[in-house]
């Protein structure tokens, strides 16, 4: 399911225009302005009860191996993020 799917079945599902309902999804999760983004980049978590959690985690330079050559590399620090689901969204699929 992408963006546009859910913005349809949000639309069917609250009686929003399609177009109002693609802007609701857009705020909510477009990967540069959207509500979680901006959240997750300034380092806070984002909940949604029963759903789950989003949060960053940081990982430490390391040491890896270029696949094609051999040679050893070194893989450079950064931030990711994670999700981890919900009891009730777990509940659920575990049916």
């Amino acid at each position: 399911m992408n963006k546009s799917e859910i913005a349809v079945k949000l639309a069917k599902k609250v009686g929003l225009t399609h177009a109002k309902a693609a802007d609701v999804v857009d705020a909510i999760f477009n990967a540069h302005k959207g509500i979680v983004a901006v959240e997750l980049v300034a380092g806070r978590k984002v909940t949604v009860p029963g759903f789950g959690t989003y949060a960053t985690r940081k990982r430490s330079s390391r040491q890896g191996r270029n696949p094609a050559t051999g040679k050893t590399i070194t893989i450079s620090a950064r931030k990711y993020v994670t999700f981890k689901a919900g009891k009730t969204l777990k509940e659920k699929l575990a049916k």
